[in-house]
């Protein structure tokens, strides 16, 4: 209602004016009819005006006064035809259709209504300053009538209101206010209506550069071109404070739908709530590729949006306006999880966990640094920072306390079945996974940097060394462990099997560095105490029965040699011998050493032994007990994933020990 009357007055205005000017185009006529008779009235009065006024006629000529009536008509006459443009306008941009159908016609409507609304402001100023002019030029001449006078003041006074009007008009009138208001509706719609979540490919590999571009491609080139001349347009008012607001919202809820397909439910999870360490490892291995997901095809796209969208205004905005998005997008919940996994309790494992994300944070250093390399992201950037920091202290710090770990195992004691300490297959196993391609060069780099940090040379061929240690420790605590035995039979079997193991090392990563010496002296001592482990047990059995006794007769012997088998037999039944093959070559041992002789001893004194009895033993009893021996073996370590010979429980047990010997040094 308030918009109709002020139009109604400005019409009003604009009739007034024009009698006005009509007026005044009329005195201008009679002026210069009269101007003749002035003129010769003039000659005659010269004299006389002379002795009147000393100092010279001050009166402007009717001329003059014509002229600057002449001027003002033209100023005027255009704020007239400006006020029918503006009129047609408005009902433009008072229509009550969205126009984001046709967003660039109501943008440059909106433009159309601020030129005019200028080009009126800048005419009022020329016509009132025209007839400023005429009316001095009137008072300062008796002949003009105080009626023109007062009608010129009437339509100064007109277009001096005319002016203001226009002037807030174009500051902030409610028209052009109502004008932007509908593009951020507009805006908010056309964003919204175009959002798509991205999808995640579940994939072992790394994303290729054409992958995570296409990924991070930004909305359709038209959707763009909308929404960047809508933000221009609001610019030009001070109105782009509700639009970024409105992009944050809606962006950031498109980053958070395309991560609502994800499993993320281990972010929120303590590390202390995972009891199996594969589990755990599973955890990193989702929150890796999901890491390299969010930051190269998530926070890129939103990253390329903003500049898009936002990126023509002066002050930067866009980039505040990507780190909210960031923040809402959940990319400091990842970095937590990474922060989680820092500062909890150290063991070996933890040290296998932290190289995963240096690999990780190593891999997106420079999108880091491209994405949130500004202040306004500040938060982020400190975050990184603090991670990074306590993964490569961390981790260095657990590697140089290997060896050290190692050695205090050495108050545990051996496997009472004589086969490997799990100590020994977890350490070779895991010297394996260090010296791989995939961890190797990590644990260079954080050792490297980690020196650095410490204004030290790192020096090359340090990891090599430091395996080198582990492995000395872990000989040193077998010799220590074998004397832990009170049977010497058991401790043979004891040091066979962990010289078994080491020899099967070959092909591996720590066979390769050990070299072909190192583990032919393995094999060479694994058939070393073989041959131990045959004359301390079956050997003595024997030489039982072949010795002649003047007191005891055949019968008798053979009944002590049951009796010593017995008893041998009963004390081995638990024993292992981890290597298949291996247990195969110690039954055939076995068997060539007793069964022939057992055999010649029976035929010998004629004792014929048809079947089992409670006291003798028939050939082939004898061969059947023999190779039932080292059957209960132990499942062999595979180096897939450490700790997987060994069930949850047991394993979690191994992975505590060796926590608490890290915590304890």
């Amino acid at each position: 209602m308030a918009e109709v009357q002020s139009f109604d007055n400005l019409l009003a205005c604009r009739n007034l004016l024009k009698a006005s000017v009509d007026n005044s185009t009329a005195l201008a006529l009679a002026l210069d009819k009269t101007g003749p008779r002035i003129a010769e009235l003039d000659q005659k009065l010269t004299f006389l005006e002379m002795a009147i006024r000393p100092g010279g006629s001050k009166n402007c000529t009717f001329a003059a006064v014509r002229d600057h009536i002449s001027l003002a008509l033209g100023p005027s006459a255009a704020v007239l035809k400006i006020l029918d443009s503006i009129r047609e306008l408005e009902k433009s941009l008072l229509s009550d259709s969205l126009p984001h159908s046709d967003i660039f016609s109501y943008i440059s409507t909106i433009k159309q209504f601020e030129d005019a609304i200028k080009f009126l402001t800048a005419n009022c100023n020329l016509a009132i300053q025209w007839l400023e002019g005429v009316i001095q030029f009137l008072e300062g001449n008796s002949v003009a009538d105080d009626r023109y006078i007062s009608r010129v003041k009437r339509s100064v006074a007109i277009l001096e209101e005319l002016q203001a009007t226009g002037e807030q008009a174009g500051r902030n009138g409610e028209l052009l206010s109502g004008a932007f208001a509908k593009l951020e509706i507009s805006f908010k719609q056309i964003l919204t209506e175009s959002n798509a979540p991205l999808g995640f490919t579940n994939s072992s590999s790394p994303w290729t550069a054409e992958q995570a571009y296409n990924a991070a491609l930004p909305l359709p080139g038209p959707i763009l071109r909308k929404l960047q001349a809508i933000v221009e347009k609001l610019n030009t008012g001070n109105r782009t404070n509700s639009c970024i607001s409105v992009f944050i919202e809606v962006r950031s809820l498109n980053a958070k739908n395309s991560l609502r397909a994800l499993d993320l439910d281990y972010l929120e999870n303590a590390v202390e709530e995972y009891d199996d360490v594969q589990d755990m490892e599973g955890c990193i291995h989702e929150w890796s590729k999901h890491m390299e997901f969010i930051v190269k095809c998530v926070l890129e796209s939103e990253h390329m949006l903003c500049k898009e969208v936002f990126g023509s205004l002066a002050s930067g905005a866009w980039t505040g306006c990507f780190a909210k998005i960031a923040v809402e997008s959940g990319i400091l919940l990842f970095l937590r999880f990474g922060m989680s996994i820092a500062e909890s309790k150290k063991s070996p494992i933890k040290l296998l966990h932290l190289l995963i994300i240096f690999s990780v944070l190593e891999t997106l250093r420079m999108d880091f640094n491209k994405l949130f390399g500004g202040e306004s992201c500040n938060e982020i950037k400190t975050m990184t920072r603090d991670l990074v920091t306590k993964v490569v202290n961390g981790a260095s710090e657990i590697f140089w306390e290997l060896p050290l770990q190692v050695e205090l195992e050495r108050r545990s004691s051996p496997p009472s079945d004589g086969g490997v300490p799990w100590l020994v297959s977890f350490v070779t196993d895991y010297c394996n996974r260090l010296l791989d391609d995939n961890y190797r060069p990590i644990l260079t780099q954080v050792l490297r940097i980690h020196q650095g940090w410490k204004y030290e040379k790192y020096e090359e061929g340090l990891v090599t060394n430091q395996i080198y240690s582990i492995v000395r420790e872990i000989a040193v605590n077998l010799d220590a462990w074998s004397k832990a035995y009170e049977r010497k039979a058991l401790s043979y079997i004891f040091m066979m099997n962990n010289h078994c193991h080491f020899t099967s090392l070959k092909g591996t990563k720590l066979g390769n560095l050990m070299g072909d010496s190192w583990l032919n002296a393995h094999g060479n001592y694994k058939d070393y105490y073989s041959a131990l482990y045959l004359r301390e047990t079956w050997g003595k059995i024997l030489a039982s029965l072949t010795q002649d006794n003047p007191d005891s007769s055949p019968k008798m012997r053979l009944m002590a040699f049951n009796e010593a088998f017995d008893d041998m037999y009963k004390k081995q039944l638990n024993w292992v011998v981890i290597d298949e093959s291996l247990t195969n070559k110690m039954h055939k041992l076995v068997v060539q050493a007793l069964v022939p002789a057992y055999t010649s001893y029976l035929q010998k004194y004629r004792v014929v032994v048809e079947h089992r009895s409670d006291v003798f033993y028939t050939v082939q009893s004898l061969e059947t007990m023999l190779n039932t021996l080292f059957k209960a073996k132990q499942v062999k370590y595979t180096s897939s994933t450490i700790g997987s010979h060994l069930t949850g429980e047991q394993r979690n047990a191994v992975i505590d020990q060796l926590r608490l010997t890290l915590t304890a040094m």
